[in-house]
């Protein structure tokens, strides 16, 4: 059985934790400091073995944690969002370690899929001129970093495939929402809207457990485009 080890121990990481099983994944232990589930810092012999480590912490924590976990073997699926600055650091680390990477803003199978759809959208309206655009999204009130990785990735797939108009990026912080994301096409006398909205988590623990499977085995960089099928892999 594969063995993963558990980096944050948060809403999500017990969620992960909670999940392990029905994936045929053993949990290790963690690694989080500010829980009393913690087991060991990242460079303790116990995680000797471990196949997977899954991050979802802070931006400071990735940058902490990865780097020691890569530099031992152990593969990576990186949950964490706003350390997009220390990118290019991390992917030299992971390829100088072989080690795998499937790094992504959103796990959800059902965002990657709807990506896809935008991606399409804006190719569309991309010619049509008279129609501006925005990305909107909606998380609950402890999420720290606004707009959302997803939000941001959604405006950049809306970039690339062509519409070069403004795109207006906003952001909601309330409550306990699990993350909703609209992108509009707005026309003179018309709007088009598409929306994804998760009614919880579980779709990104699921995400995450299903690119821990996949990315044994195997080096480079990675996003769950490519642990769905949908690009032709490393990069």
């Amino acid at each position: 059985m594969m063995r993963i080890v558990l980096v944050g121990h948060g809403k999500m990481g017990r969620m992960i934790e909670s999940l392990a099983k029905e994936y045929e994944l053993e949990v290790a232990g963690v690694i989080d400091p500010l829980s009393p589930a913690h087991r060991a810092g990242p460079e303790a012999d116990c995680w000797t073995g471990v196949d997977v480590a899954v991050d979802f912490t802070t931006p400071d924590a990735v940058m902490t944690n990865a780097p020691v976990l890569a530099r031992r073997g152990i593969n990576l699926v990186i949950g964490t969002t706003g350390w997009n600055q220390h990118e290019k650091e991390l992917r030299q680390i992971g390829a100088d370690a072989g080690v795998g990477v499937v790094a992504a803003p959103n796990f959800s199978i059902g965002v990657v899929l709807f990506e896809a759809l935008v991606a399409q959208a804006a190719t569309l309206f991309a010619p049509h001129k008279d129609f501006g655009a925005f990305v909107h999204e909606a998380h609950h009130a402890t999420k720290k970093d606004a707009p959302s990785g997803t939000a941001l990735l959604l405006k950049r797939t809306m970039e690339q495939a062509g519409f070069s108009r403004t795109i207006d990026v906003s952001s909601t912080r309330a409550g306990f929402i699990p993350g909703t994301h609209t992108v509009g096409f707005d026309g003179p006398a018309e709007t088009i809207t598409l929306s994804h909205t998760a009614r919880d988590r579980t779709a990104f623990a699921r995400g995450a457990l299903t690119a821990a499977k996949w990315i044994k085995g195997r080096r480079g960089w990675f996003t769950m485009k490519d642990v769905l099928g949908l690009t032709d892999g490393q990069r």
